[in-house]
């Protein structure tokens, strides 16, 4: 449920194209999630169970039919293992569903790029947008135009200007994420003898942009959380480090991190492409996991070889696929006709009941719409270690 905020992860206006359809269930299997393991919080996950039966209901019954809706799916960037993971599952449930998702993207991470996908689905007379914002601030403009155009506006991974979107699929709440960014960063630290509550600890932030919502929310979070449980540690970089989501740049940005500060214990990535390519940097300068602590957020297929060389004890995720899933399903569903306030429930085939919440819940003090405005929290986070990363894909 979305109204208590999940936070336990495991380790280890369009016509409707047929009225009144109700979608049969297809049962799916989650692509990353799928394996169990040991909870380290005692407050329960969200539920994710399968409907017995496929609809998709705000209210239970007169439910419009996604079938037939077109939705244009957009990364921050292609290539990197986050957005196509996420693609692969927002395209299998999509032929289930019966709807198109085109993705489209570029290979840059550039506000620029983003704008001319924007404002060509909407030339090209797409129902639906599902996007992950570079800046949310730098979209505006295009997405009030789709709007105004009549195109439903949904977004995954990081959200826009709330009042230029219908729903946000979050990954968690701040607090949420920022708790198993510092829980992992402290179980990286003991792993190698390093007492954190004791000893000084001198750490810093590697990840995209400042001006990237969700990434700079977990940091804030993070950093509150790190200055009232462990004073004793030392940000030596309070302005951050960025990469810009650029994987060579990754690299070299985390080289400088290790130059200026040889004898730093703890860089916390959480960007799925400046962890790689931190951990590279790492490799390349002789550090492993005895010598310094790494963690952060990325697909395991894309952390799993510096696990095995043991440059990184462990590192972070959600279920992507999932995600991209539920991205362009909601957005098929509103651009179906299909209307939400906060505090209904959406069945979606495939991936179960999913609850319509505020959208401060991610972002305090912001103000919701009374009709298709929100955000739908995913159920659940996974923590990889050597111990459980050959189970996910």
């Amino acid at each position: 449920r979305g109204d208590k905020p999940p936070s336990q992860y495991k380790t280890g206006g369009h016509i409707m194209k047929k009225a009144l359809a109700i979608v049969l269930a297809l049962a799916m299997a989650l692509t990353l999630v799928a394996c169990g393991g040991t909870p380290t919080s005692s407050s329960a996950p969200a539920s994710a169970s399968t409907p017995a039966s496929g609809s998709a209901s705000a209210a239970g019954s007169d439910v419009k039919s996604v079938e037939g809706m077109t939705v244009t799916f957009i990364p921050k960037v292609t290539g990197n293992a986050f957005f196509e993971v996420a693609n692969n599952g927002a395209q299998a449930y999509a032929e289930d569903w019966g709807i198109t998702v085109d993705y489209q993207g570029s290979a840059t991470a550039a506000v620029a790029d983003q704008v001319q996908v924007i404002n060509t689905a909407v030339a090209s007379g797409t129902d639906a947008i599902c996007i992950s914002t570079v800046d949310a601030a730098g979209v505006s403009d295009a997405l009030k135009a789709a709007a105004d155009a009549g195109v439903i506006v949904t977004t995954w991974d990081s959200d826009a200007l709330p009042e230029d979107r219908d729903l946000m699929v979050s990954q968690g709440t701040p607090d949420v994420l920022g708790q198993m960014l510092v829980d992992m960063a402290v179980a990286g630290l003991e792993a190698r003898g390093v007492d954190p509550e004791n000893d000084e600890v001198t750490y810093c932030w590697h990840y995209s942009q400042a001006t990237v919502t969700d990434q700079n929310s977990w940091q804030v979070a993070g950093e509150a959380i790190i200055a009232e449980k462990y004073p004793n540690w030392t940000n030596v970089a309070p302005d951050n480090y960025y990469s810009n989501q650029d994987a060579e740049q990754a690299i070299t940005v985390g080289e400088a991190v290790l130059s200026a500060h040889p004898d730093i214990d703890l860089i916390i990535c959480n960007d799925s492409t400046a962890l790689p390519g931190q951990l590279q940097a790492a490799e390349n300068q002789g550090y492993n996991q005895d010598n310094i602590t790494i963690t952060g957020f990325a697909t395991p297929n894309s952390i799993k070889e510096y696990c095995s060389n043991g440059t990184i004890y462990n590192w972070g995720l959600w279920d992507c696929a999932v995600q991209g899933g539920m991205g362009c399903y909601l957005a098929a569903y509103l651009a179906a006709g299909n209307e939400v306030t906060v505090g209904d429930t959406i069945s979606i085939p495939g991936i179960g009941d999913v609850e319509v919440v505020a959208n401060d819940s991610i972002a305090e003090g912001v103000e919701t719409g009374d009709v298709n405005n929100g955000v739908v929290l995913l159920p659940e986070r996974v923590v990889f270690t050597a111990e459980n990363m050959d189970q996910y894909d």
